[in-house]
């Protein structure tokens, strides 16, 4: 057993060249690899996905790119590529290719979320729990762990602003392997040096975020035969609520349309949508007040997708409950509840309290990545009391969704957001 965690510690070397050249007709970029010093010795990425992937980090140092009249990001704009010794405040463990790729795509979305404090905390390169508020950094944190402390566990926080010590217990109080921030107070690293595994990654572009969000990025995706996709990075459009198309259609002479979102709905599907641009589709997200309450990643169907993040909404509030009520898990509660009839009971309760409150999902919004092909994933988030809905439109049964919406009592809101957020 002890061989077989010894994997996850070695630092992989890497047979990677120094210099990268990408060559696009009379244009080129090139790109420098990213090591560290640390500890008297050299190193780059301790290893890919895998422990058995070797990796290495490039940055943009040179060149640049226009295509079609666009300039893309270039030299001098680095963020996580760009990190030196000095901004690595705390290696810990050594990063590998999850732990900057999951920063990466925290600072994808706080780039859409720079008009308030915002933290996002990411696993597996999708967002567990996001929030921004006007209350402060801290509360922004810890409404998202509390969109789902379960998830949460081992990942990576990114934050907008300078983290204090606030924040910083916070951070404490959980396991996180990553920590990145624009900066850090003296207290707030002083309390984060006392993980000595956790990485801590200082980012000052984080605070300037905002410049980037309408500029794009060469995006490449590999394929398995060697071949590679090029494609203009994801720019959402969305970047104020007034940026939110009317929802309406016809059919056979019908005008559709829906009701429009009050001032606070608005404000949750445009924060909404602004995750969503980090989240592996067929995804939807169901947010309220500033905060997710439940993600879902990665699904085949829409209608299934919606199904399974109310499954994942339900499980979320049932395990605060019994942490807040008795200290254990969910998952602890159900195990110690097989032999322990008292427990049973208190599982049974929460149980029935979780169904009542369906899951703390009444009064909250839902954006979807992709349009609805059928009215049945927007009735299944009915259901559970959602008031407004953001996606897509283009649907060929625009109509019949927004017939859904108008249908409900009260009456929900939908808009469109004029286009998709798949991100694959």
């Amino acid at each position: 057993m002890s061989d077989l965690k010894a994997m996850y510690r070695t630092i992989q070397g890497d047979p990677f060249p120094d210099d990268l050249t990408l060559r696009l007709g009379d244009q080129e970029l090139v790109l420098r690899k990213r090591g560290w010093t640390i500890d008297g010795e050299r190193r780059g990425l301790r290893y890919g996905e895998n422990p058995d992937q070797p990796a290495a980090l490039f940055e943009l140092v040179g060149g640049g790119l226009t295509l079609d009249g666009v300039t893309f990001r270039g030299p001098g704009q680095g963020l996580v590529s760009a990190l030196t010794e000095e901004h690595m405040l705390q290696a810990g463990k050594h990063p590998g290719k999850i732990n900057l790729t999951d920063v990466d795509n925290g600072l994808n979305i706080l780039q859409y979320l720079t008009a308030k404090p915002a933290a996002v905390i990411l696993k597996h390169n999708n967002p567990s729990g996001a929030a921004w508020t006007d209350e402060g950094l801290a509360t922004a944190l810890e409404r998202a762990f509390l969109a789902d402390r379960i998830a949460a566990f081992g990942g990576t926080v990114v934050v907008n602003r300078p983290m204090d010590e606030a924040c910083a217990a916070l951070v404490n109080g959980s396991y996180f392997e990553v920590v990145a921030a624009p900066d850090f107070s003296a207290a707030a690293l002083a309390l984060l040096r006392q993980r000595k595994n956790l990485r801590i990654l200082r980012i000052p572009g984080l605070a300037d975020l905002g410049a980037l969000a309408g500029q794009p990025f060469l995006d490449i995706k590999s394929l398995a035969d060697g071949g590679l996709v090029l494609q203009f990075s994801f720019r959402n459009r969305i970047l104020s609520a007034a940026d939110f198309l009317p929802a309406s259609a016809e059919k056979d002479g019908s005008a559709f349309t829906a009701r429009k979102p009050t001032a606070q709905e608005a404000d949750d599907l445009l924060f909404a949508w602004a995750v969503e641009a980090g989240v592996t589709s067929n995804s939807v997200i169901f947010a309220r007040d500033g905060a997710t309450v439940a993600i879902g990643t990665g699904e085949q169907d829409r209608v299934g997708c919606v199904e399974l993040t109310i499954h994942k909404a339900y499980t979320k509030y049932a395990d605060l409950l019994a942490s807040g009520e008795l200290g254990m898990s969910l998952y602890e509660l159900k195990l110690k509840a097989g032999s322990d009839p008292a427990l049973a009971a208190r599982l049974e309760d929460i149980q029935a309290r979780t169904r009542a409150a369906r899951g703390g999902l009444p009064g909250s919004v839902l954006v979807s990545d992709g349009f609805f092909p059928f009215r049945d994933g927007v009735d299944v988030a009915l259901e559970q009391g959602v008031t407004a809905i953001a996606q897509p439109g283009g649907s060929i049964r625009d109509w019949e969704i927004i017939q859904a919406v108008n249908q409900a009592s009260p009456q929900v809101a939908m808009v469109f957001t004029g286009q998709r957020s798949f991100r694959h």
